[in-house]
């Protein structure tokens, strides 16, 4: 069994009727409710940390040499994502159908 701890939490009184109202639409708990709510949180802050140290190392000069290099080949068609050629995206990017648009980095 998963060890767990206690903390007693206050909350204002609208916002625990609100949520109280929810989880009894939904079937649930108000502690399961706050216990997502946290780990959603949680995971949404570590995911703008990782990416804020990601760009913080990024070398964008070195990333645009790479997009604009001569040589190599097209993508095939085993490079294209289904899901990308369905919602027309391939036709939205001169590059993926291996025209001359190239992306770029710099906004």
């Amino acid at each position: 069994m998963k060890q767990t701890a206690s903390y007693p939490l206050r909350l204002p009184v609208s916002l625990k009727n609100a949520v109280a109202n929810l989880c009894r639409d939904e079937g649930t708990s108000i502690n399961h409710f706050v216990v997502i709510a946290l780990a959603e949180k949680l995971a949404a802050i570590r995911t703008e940390r990782f990416f804020a140290e990601r760009r913080a190392g990024a070398d964008a000069d070195a990333a645009q040499r790479i997009l604009i290099r001569e040589g190599g080949q097209p993508p095939g068609p085993e490079d294209r994502s289904p899901m990308a050629s369905e919602s027309g995206m391939d036709a939205a990017c001169p590059a993926v159908k291996g025209g001359k648009g190239r992306p770029s980095v710099r906004g």
